[in-house]
């Protein structure tokens, strides 16, 4: 009888958490910097408000970044660690991605740039998440 091995393995998801993971750095480093031009920002980008709760995503999406980014580290050095780091990375991402759709849905907006992502970040990780919790 063959065994075929569920286990998690990087393979695939080094990618998904290198382009997630910088996208993050990069987007918050660019809307630091009011580098991302007005046309691609979302409604109301420059109300007090959208801006703190924009902000408000600082610390989760770093916290993200930090960890996937940390697992492919741990992954490469063979410490089993790095599959709790993905985990949760995994499930933060799904986090922040619902919150920012959960919020447009509310608020009746649809806008594809900003939708898309978004959904991107929710849909992803429930590929993987299984495969870590057995």
């Amino acid at each position: 009888m063959q065994v075929i091995d569920k286990s998690p393995s990087m393979g695939v998801l080094k990618w998904f958490f290198l382009v997630i993971d910088i996208s993050f750095i990069l987007y918050f480093s660019a809307t630091a910097l009011t580098l991302i031009p007005a046309e691609y920002a979302y409604s109301d980008y420059t109300n007090p408000i959208l801006v703190a709760w924009n902000w408000s995503f600082f610390p989760l999406d770093m916290v993200i970044s930090i960890t996937g980014l940390s697992a492919i580290y741990l992954h490469k050095k063979r410490n089993i660690a790095w599959k709790s780091l993905a985990l949760i990375s995994l499930v933060l991402t799904f986090c922040s991605g619902l919150m920012a759709i959960s919020y447009w849905l509310i608020r009746l907006e649809f806008d594809l740039l900003w939708w898309l992502p978004n959904l991107a970040l929710m849909i992803y990780p429930l590929f993987f998440i299984p495969r870590f919790i057995k």
